[in-house]
């Protein structure tokens, strides 16, 4: 676990620096580029829509996770728009919440229990 929780913060600080250096060259706009190249049929696009699938897995299992909650429609939103390191994040608190627990840190406490 403690491998995992040492992956999830390089992926936040990684992507975390990158964005910070990137936003004042580029801004904050990312969604015309990022649809752009999709409609341009190449690997950029290509790439760009293959992250799209993985965020929406993402997201839906967030909100599985949370049983389509309210707060979990809400996480689901969040680390649609967020990227990985919202849902690196979200792994992380919830690794120290479930101390652990692989088995609840996939399924949720109830959905472990079970």
């Amino acid at each position: 676990m403690t491998l995992f929780r040492l992956l999830l913060v390089a992926i936040i600080a990684a992507v975390g620096i990158y964005t910070a250096l990137v936003i004042p060259v580029h801004g904050l706009n990312f969604f015309p580029p990022y649809v752009g190249d999709i409609a341009k049929l190449g690997w950029p696009g290509q790439f760009n829509l293959d992250f799209s699938g993985m965020l929406l897995l993402g997201s839906l299992w967030l909100m599985w996770r949370h049983h389509f909650s309210a707060l979990g429609l809400l996480f689901g939103l969040v680390i649609f728009v967020g990227g990985a390191p919202f849902l690196s994040s979200y792994l992380l608190v919830e690794s120290f919440r479930t101390n652990g627990d692989v088995k609840a840190l996939l399924l949720g406490k109830q959905r472990a229990a079970a």
